[in-house]
This record gives structure tokens, sequence and C-alpha cells, in this order.
């Protein structure tokens, strides 16, 4: 039978959700066997470009903003006209309206994703709450992640399925990267953060900690977003002007990994974050806050460095630690490397989809799923 499938997402900007959508696609897209399409609720966005320029089908729907619920008519026309058996869809506000918009369309499966731990805003879990009823399963990138989908959305934990997000290990050229040293000696640790500037990032705690490690770094901070003007009063109020320089977006964290020796995410709360295999592919020492979603994916001294939230003095100490010590950093990156392509390269991950989706039969897949110890599953 040949398969038709619509994973769907609240916007395909440039960010870690659509990479996770544009990947998929790519990977899954099988035809005649197995059609994979993409839509987004709202205009189009960069992500959108680089899923049709690799030969996938791409709507957007054009949502005027949150509360435009003409985008689930639009939603259940798209459906009927491209014929899907099935429908992925992640982040709330798809889920919500992939739930709504199904209803009365028999022979249509639907899956959710959740993607996040963050607490706030409380309307988006209750609406998630009554979303996923609708949903055969849920995904989710990480422990912390079904954690707050049970606790919070409500999701019972058998429907829970843990998938980590992935990587294409092979070409990040890890093995190249290790073949040299970090930096100059002599030169400054090279640091940066690349994400969304959400105040619940802490962006303003890097620029804090690059004022205690003075000369010894420089940090890079790529990625726009409501936190910018904050964060740029915080580098003129802490004196940072010549340690710390702020570039906007790019395109995607490879273009710039290369130039870093560091990558920092100090966040309050992850689902996942998908930054941090991609550095560690890339060769990079990464460090984190051991918070949710962080401390799923960052081994506290053997794949990384874990340090409290909200805490600039010790992340500071962390940095500086890593610029003084060569033998540390090298063993954190090696180790790094060997866990992302243990457990997050595309070829351990991709299996684990196709198997969800029913792509293929159980027997097929390298990792069958089993439950965890919190009852959710594990694939």
């Amino acid at each position: 039978m040949n398969r038709r499938i619509l994973l769907l997402a609240t916007d395909l900007e440039i960010g870690g959700t659509p990479n996770v959508v544009r990947e998929l696609a790519i990977r899954l897209n099988d035809p005649p066997k197995v059609t994979v399409e993409v839509a987004c609720l709202s205009i189009w966005g960069p992500v959108a470009t680089d899923l049709a320029d690799a030969g996938i089908h791409v709507t957007s729907l054009d949502a005027l903003g949150q509360l435009d619920v003409a985008v689930i008519g639009r939603l259940r026309r798209l459906i009927r006209q491209r014929e899907y058996d099935t429908v992925y869809s992640l982040l709330v506000h798809a889920n919500a309206a992939a739930a709504v918009g199904l209803i009365g369309l028999r022979g249509v499966r639907q899956f959710q994703s959740i993607q996040t731990t963050q607490p706030r805003p409380k309307w988006h879990w209750k609406v998630q709450a009554v979303a996923q009823r609708r949903a055969e399963a849920v995904v989710v990138p990480s422990q912390s992640a079904a954690a707050v989908a049970r606790d919070w959305a409500h999701v019972p934990a058998p429907k829970i399925v843990v998938i980590p997000n992935a990587v294409d290990v092979a070409s990040f050229r890890v093995e190249a990267q290790q073949s040299g040293a970090k930096g100059d000696a002599k030169s400054p640790m090279r640091v940066g953060f690349i994400g969304r500037l959400d105040p619940i990032k802490r962006v303003v705690d890097l620029v804090r900690a690059a004022a205690v490690v003075g000369e010894r770094a420089t940090v890079d901070i790529y990625g726009d977003g409501p936190d910018r003007a904050a964060i740029r009063r915080e580098i003129a109020a802490s004196g940072v002007e010549r340690l710390v320089r702020m570039h906007g977006v790019i395109a995607g964290p490879r273009d710039v990994l290369g130039d870093l020796d560091v990558l920092v995410l100090p966040s309050d709360a992850e689902g996942f974050g998908l930054v941090l295999i991609e550095a560690m592919a890339a060769g990079v020492a990464v460090v984190g806050t051991d918070v949710a979603g962080i401390r799923d994916v960052v081994e506290d001294d053997v794949t990384g460095m874990l340090v409290p939230p909200r805490n600039p003095l010790v992340l500071a100490a962390a940095i500086v630690r890593l610029a003084e010590d060569e033998a540390l950093w090298r063993r954190l990156v090696v180790g790094a490397a060997v866990a992302v392509k243990a457990k997050y390269d595309w070829s351990v991950v991709l299996p684990r989809y196709r198997q969800l989706l029913g792509i293929e039969r159980e027997s097929d897949c390298p990792i069958a799923a089993a439950p965890s110890a919190d009852g959710a599953l594990s694939s």
C-alpha cells in the first residue's frame, strides 16, 4: 500500500523543531511507496524553501495568528485533497489544529509531538491535554519531556514514545575536527551560543559569565528573538563589548560551529537541545545547565559539563576550566563524539520513526519499543 504522510508544523522558520521536520521529511520520503509532505500553519519560511529544494511538497496555510481558526478549514481541505493517511503534528498549535481538523475524517491516523519542558504559558498545556486525546501516540525527545507530557498534559504513559532528536554525524566530519587542538594556546577560548534569544534561554547569564572570565574567552551569540534588547543592555552594563558579539540569525549551527571551541546552553529548561548534539557531532565541547532536557543529553564530566542554572559565576568557572585544561576539553569532545554517534545519529533514530508510523514491520527495526522505568515507551 502506498503511504501518504503529512508532517504538520506550527512554522517553518529557522529553529530546532523546523529542522527536525525538514530532516525527518527528507529521510522518510520514499516515493512511490511512501510519500511525505509538509505543511505549516503560518506563512512560508526558510525551512520551507529548503524542503521544496529537496523535492518535498510544502504547503503554508497562512494563519494570521494563533486565533485564526480559519486555518483549520484550510487544513481539512488539504488533508482531503492530498489524501493523507497519516498526520504527524509537532508543537501545541499544530497538535491542536490537527486534532480539531481531523474530526470526522475517517481513516486518517494522527500522531503528535511535544518538544518542550517549559512550564509557561500554562494554557499551552491545557490545550495540549485536550488535543492529545485524538492522537494514537505522543512523541517526546527525552525522558524529561515524557514526564511533563504525563504530568502537565495528562498524556497516558503507555501513549508516550521517547524518540530523541538526531543529526547526521558523518556530515560533521568529527574525526577531522578532533585531529587538531582547540584554538591557539595563547588565544582566548572561543565560546558561543546558538539559538532563539528567548528569556528562558538565559543568555544574559552567559554575558555575565563573560565579564568574570575576561580576556580568557570571547563569546559569540547567534540568533534573534524577544530577549535581544535585554542582552544588548547586559553587554553594555557588564562592560564586555570587546568580548561579546551578537551576530543575528544564521542559516544553521553548522555554519558557525567550526569557529567555536565551546558551545554554552544556559537555559532554564529545554525539551532536548538539538544544538547540543550538533555541537557534539562537530567536535565542540558543550556546557549546559543542569535542567530538564539538557541533563538528558549531556552527561556531566563525560560528554560535557553541567552547571547550575542562573549561576554566572559557576558557568564562568566551567569556561575557565576548559580554557586552561586542554586534556579535559579533548576528553569531553571525544566522549561526546562517541555518545552522539551511538545515540543520536539518524541511522539509529530513523528506524524508530519508521516503526512508529508503520512504514516498516517491527521485525525490520533494529530497536523495538520497550517500556521505560516510568512507563513511557522508549523506542
